[in-house]
């Protein structure tokens, strides 16, 4: 019995850390899909790139959320890497609102609304898309 209770306390760090390392690999593929789509789409007039992470971020967080109440399929690792992780750096209100700071006022008001009403928008859809997928 001494040598289980060992064992449990040896494991006990490894078992907290999981969490982190999963939120830590999914928050830095996150950040490299942002910078990519950042620097992919033109940004003359909107930053379109940022408006396209959130709103396809909320799109994703929408399905899986609502995964998770609908059917669960998915385990609590899988919403830690991707949620937690990979959505939260995907997606980013601070670049959304320094870019927007720099917008003239009609184009700043545009941005604002876009990613506002799309990423609503977006979300909607995501739960949807998991109510269509739930078995």
């Amino acid at each position: 019995m001494g040598s289980d209770t060992t064992e449990d306390a040896r494991s006990r760090p490894l078992e907290r850390a999981e969490p982190l390392v999963l939120i830590a690999v999914g928050g830095f593929v996150g950040a490299i899909a942002r910078h990519v789509l950042a620097v992919s789409l033109p940004t003359a007039t909107l930053p379109w790139g940022t408006l396209a992470a959130n709103v396809l971020g909320a799109f994703a967080l929408g399905v899986l959320l609502y995964e998770a109440r609908l059917s669960g399929v998915l385990s609590p690792e899988t919403r830690l890497v991707v949620g937690t992780g990979f959505l939260s750096s995907f997606t980013t209100y601070s670049t959304f609102a320094v870019e927007t700071a720099g917008l003239a006022p009609g184009f700043a008001a545009a941005n604002v609304a876009a990613n506002y009403v799309l990423g609503f928008a977006a979300v909607v859809c995501g739960r949807w898309v998991a109510r269509v997928m739930a078995p």
